[in-house]
């Protein structure tokens, strides 16, 4: 008996459907692998400029692309005022900013700041910007992310600045570590406000590790001003090794630098250390050592693609002045 004509053109149809099927399948898992899970910003801070219309600029930048958050490190430059009038303006500024918006505090917020004497009223400043702009569990911007803040903890009420929050399998937080050398002074005494920061910091940073081990996180990611650079820890042997090794001044940032190097090792993820150093290349690239990786954006706002997979991935896609 005959088949007719139709029927064996549905089949033979059906049977070409059914073998592309699965190659569809694939390209729509590749395509879907090929896409960032999210993307961040960064604007490194410009001390040596007026920021106003810097950041308005970032910020609008930023609100037209699909960022899940923008980290700000630094709110002014060292010539501008370190009064009350500016810090409230440029509060007001990132509130109106449609992306979440999380400050990490540059040395040039505070750390240069001089009452009408002359005298350093740095940590004064420091404590009224800690009110001004963390006030609350939560980002600035018209649309917020919850902030798990340092302060939270009744030993170290005082550190509102150091937050951390979490997208994806991404753990993020910020610490106040400020370029300048981490604001260590060299002089008699006891350098109460940096030793202080200290003890904070180094009990910070054991939190957010136990956490990213606990939540098993595909990666930590840390925002600062000042640059930790982990990588420096590896010296040359014999006289040469013994001659870097004699510094002209303390380094401010050598007990934050061993201790995420530390903790690298025993997490199983990537640790991706972002700040506001110059970069080493004409654009800002992460440089990776292990699971550890920096990028430093100097001056630009950067944009940095994340993929989350076996492992995880970040792009640095954009760089802007």
């Amino acid at each position: 008996m005959s088949i007719p004509r139709p029927v064996i053109v549905r089949a033979a149809l059906l049977a070409t459907l059914l073998a592309c099927a699965p190659l569809a399948g694939q390209a729509k898992d590749k395509d879907k692998e090929d896409r960032p899970t999210h993307r961040f910003a960064v604007v490194g801070n410009d001390a040596r400029a007026d920021s106003d219309a810097r950041l308005k600029q970032a910020l609008a930048d930023s609100s037209e692309k699909s960022v899940s958050f923008v980290v700000l490190t630094g709110i002014k430059g060292e010539n501008e005022s370190c009064g009350d009038k500016l810090y409230l303006q440029r509060r007001d500024l990132f509130e109106h900013a449609k992306r979440p918006v999380i400050v990490s505090l540059s040395g040039s917020d505070w750390t240069g700041c001089r009452n009408s004497a002359k005298r350093t009223n740095a940590i004064e400043r420091l404590n009224r910007l800690r009110e001004l702009l963390y006030g609350e569990p939560e980002s600035l911007g018209a649309t917020k992310i919850h902030l798990t803040q340092l302060s939270a903890s009744p030993r170290f009420r005082s550190y509102a600045e150091n937050a951390h929050w979490k997208v994806d399998k991404v753990l993020y937080a910020t610490i106040n570590l400020p370029a300048a050398n981490n604001h260590f002074l060299p002089a008699a005494g006891r350098n109460s406000e940096y030793e202080d920061r200290a003890v904070a910091n180094r009990f910070w940073l054991n939190r957010l590790f136990a956490m990213a081990r606990s939540d098993k996180a595909q990666a930590l990611v840390l925002f600062s001003e000042g640059a930790v650079r982990p990588f420096h820890l590896d010296q040359p042997a014999g006289l040469r090794g013994l001659l870097r090794r004699a510094p002209v001044e303390r380094d401010g940032f050598e007990a934050a630098r061993r201790q995420i190097q530390a903790q690298a090792v025993k997490f199983d993820g990537k640790v991706l250390l972002v700040d506001s150093d110059a970069p080493g290349g004409h654009k800002p690239q992460i440089a990776w050592k292990g699971n550890l990786g920096q990028l430093s954006v100097g001056t630009k706002a950067v944009e940095v693609n994340v993929m989350l997979g076996k492992d995880a991935a970040f792009t640095v896609v954009d760089a802007k002045q």
